[in-house]
């Protein structure tokens, strides 16, 4: 297989896992559209090239996250299709991880948009 081939490959299996997590996930299309309310928000009060960098890595952080988060349980329900306690943790602290990021995403979006916002 010629190397083409394979990032091709490569490229349909990530975007497929993509459109996965957007058509049977609500939190990811929520998490979505929060990250698009953001750009265009962003594009309004005209932030700087720090400013976007920050926005840009934050949307990320919290989009890999669930997309992460997605995949673990998954692979539980696979792995352990009867509930089980270390089930439950793994699934439990994969969810918590995507609240943290959101957390964060809020603060970072608040000291970024309210001084812009503010009248």
């Amino acid at each position: 297989m010629s190397i083409h081939r394979s990032i091709q490959k490569s490229f349909f299996y990530a975007f497929s896992g993509f459109k996965t997590a957007f058509t049977q996930e609500p939190n990811f299309r929520i998490h979505t559209a929060m990250g698009t309310a953001a750009i265009i928000v962003g594009y309004l009060v005209k932030l700087t090239p720090t400013e976007w960098l920050l926005l840009s890595f934050t949307i990320s952080f919290v989009l890999i996250l669930e997309l992460f988060n997605t995949g673990l349980e998954a692979l539980v329900d696979i792995v352990s299709p009867d509930k089980h306690p270390k089930a439950k943790i793994a699934k439990d602290v994969s969810a918590a991880a995507v609240l943290v990021a959101a957390a964060m995403s809020i603060i970072v979006g608040s000291i970024l948009f309210i001084p812009k916002i503010s009248i």
